[in-house]
């Protein structure tokens, strides 16, 4: 079974969705700890609720990126962990990690890409006035969402759609989505 580091800054809700198709049996996966950059996210309750090993981290207190993404390959390492999920991980990862990892970190990004990479893809998405959109998921490389194209889902948007619609049926996509590539790609 491989081992999985989750990286997230924010509430979670992947990292639970995540979390929820383990205990389900329908992701075949260890997740053996969750990294975070924001001392304080909500992400790091729902990570002790499920008894699940932290790193948390303040970024600001290392002297460079390398600095602190050592410190990580050590937790990484020390835990055993195969694969690394970015679940709404808000830092682009240096070449420290990436070489250490190399394919083996997997993004989720709420557009389908190469269309609205970077931040706020759901808003970008929506001002544009674009008919359809959706999520990808795709191998981390050097460049902000430009690594390879692992798997993507469409959703069609309504003119009645409000930017809150947007955000919930990409979200509620996410939840199923990710977890089911994650099954293809580690469940083996």
């Amino acid at each position: 079974m491989k081992k999985i580091a989750i990286f997230a800054s924010g509430t979670g809700s992947n990292f639970q969705a995540i979390i929820d198709a383990v205990k389900v049996g329908t992701l075949n996966t260890e997740i053996a700890l969750l990294v975070c950059d924001k001392p304080g996210a909500a992400v790091i309750e729902k990570a002790e609720l499920a008894s699940i090993r932290t790193f948390v981290f303040n970024p600001k207190q290392y002297a460079s990126k390398a600095d602190f993404e050592q410190q990580i390959i050590e937790q990484l390492q020390q835990h055993h962990v195969d694969y690394i999920i970015l679940a709404g991980y808000m830092r682009l990862i240096g070449s420290t990690l990436l070489e250490a990892f190399a394919n083996r970190i997997i993004n989720i990004h709420p557009s389908l890409l190469p269309a609205f990479p970077g931040k706020d893809a759901i808003g970008q998405a929506f001002r544009a006035g674009v008919k359809i959109t959706g999520i990808t998921i795709h191998y981390v490389d050097e460049g902000m969402d430009t690594g390879p194209i692992i798997a993507q889902r469409a959703i069609e948007l309504t003119e009645e759609d409000l930017l809150e619609d947007v955000e919930r049926k990409i979200h509620e996509i996410e939840h199923v989505f990710y977890p089911e590539t994650l099954q293809k790609l580690l469940g083996k």
